[in-house]
């Protein structure tokens, strides 16, 4: 019953995919991510209600599937992190794996139904190779994606951080739980059996239903926007700030005047109030280069930009909660009207500033 849930959300995911307007190429790619869990499911279900052995033709049309996982994950991860186009040649060299197991099973397409039957009821006796081959095979593949999905999403926030003040909104929490998703199912495949194995991928399909319709600008008409949500010229030029540290000519008597004029500008005109707040937005309001900004908060505080952000909104609050004519508010509406977006970064930065939660800080 499991399995026939998992199909139905699946297809009900992929028409969503199929009918959304203005897809960009993350959503096609997702789309075809989708789309091969529901053909992997559909195979599956015919094999556990025996409509495989029924129509043959089907048997052994799941093994190659698990290899396309992993790559349209870190295709999907790259699309939405790096904001470029992945080129046809990425996915045929990627794809590479897919092929070769596709074309190692040519033997067993040859055999007659009813000696594909035969090799399925005696547990691939005969092609015990092919087995040894594909598990291994999706084993690495599995890891390998699922590892590189996570830490190119570690890289990208460490980047957002650079350039901007709240990054919960983005879709770093969605890309990891897909990441982490896949890699726990292949934990699975390595000691358990098939049934434990692909009720967890129908879980998994459920969760992705869950968690992108709910958590993420995935299935309605909005997808991410660049990290930095400026010109592609902009990201790349806070990429490479560190490089470009060295030779910026920004003597640190100029650094500390950038930082002595944005602490002027933050207690004057408080645009950490505003949660879209990013880098090049505030060095444009000082007449400073970005990159020439990020090194004097890096260096006159020894923190990211987001970090700095953060700091003077967890003042903004502790002035504003302290105040007698806002005992009416929550906490969290309060940090709200200071500029975060999110609860857990209100509770992550506060009890970095105070050492307690803001329950445990007011009422003590």
């Amino acid at each position: 019953m499991i399995f026939l849930v998992g199909l139905i959300i699946a297809c009900f995911l992929f028409m969503l995919l199929l009918l959304k307007e203005n897809k960009e190429a993350a959503h096609y790619i997702l789309m075809a991510w989708i789309g091969v869990m529901m053909v992997h499911i559909a195979l599956i279900y015919s094999h556990f209600t025996g409509i495989d052995f029924q129509y043959p033709q089907l048997l052994g049309l799941t093994l190659p599937l698990p290899l396309l996982h992993g790559v349209l994950l870190y295709a999907y991860t790259l699309e939405l992190t790096e904001q470029k186009p992945v080129p046809v040649s990425w996915f045929l060299l990627h794809l590479l794996p897919f092929f070769t197991l596709c074309f190692l099973e040519i033997p067993f397409f040859q055999l007659s139904n009813a000696q594909k039957i035969a090799v399925f009821q005696q547990k691939g006796q005969g092609f015990e190779w092919f087995m040894m081959i594909q598990f291994v095979a999706i084993i690495i593949s599995g890891f390998a994606y699922s590892i590189a999905s996570i830490v190119r999403i570690q890289q990208n926030r460490r980047t957002m951080q650079e350039v901007l003040s709240n990054t919960d909104h983005r879709m770093l929490g969605w890309l990891e739980f897909l990441a982490i998703g896949l890699g726990l199912i292949w934990c699975l495949a390595i000691f358990f059996d098939d049934d434990v194995i692909f009720s967890a991928v129908t879980f998994f399909v459920l969760m992705i239903g869950f968690w992108g319709i709910h958590q993420a600008p995935v299935f309605n008409n909005t997808l991410i926007e660049n990290a930095a949500e400026t010109p592609k010229q902009k990201r790349t030029e806070t990429n490479t700030t560190e490089i470009r540290y060295a030779k910026s000519g920004l003597q640190t008597a100029a650094a500390h005047e950038i930082l002595a004029q944005l602490e002027q500008l933050m207690r004057s005109e408080k645009p950490y109030e505003n949660p879209e707040l990013t880098l090049p937005e505030l060095a444009q309001r000082l007449h400073v280069p970005p990159n020439q900004l990020s090194q004097a908060i890096n260096s006159g505080t020894q923190t990211s930009f987001y970090q700095y952000i953060n700091t003077w909104r967890i003042e903004a609050f502790l002035t504003r909660a302290a105040a007698p004519e806002n005992q009416h508010f929550t906490y969290l509406a309060l940090a709200f009207d200071c500029g975060f977006n999110a609860k857990t970064t209100f509770n992550k930065y506060f009890k970095l500033k105070t050492g307690k939660t803001p329950s445990e800080y007011f009422n003590t």
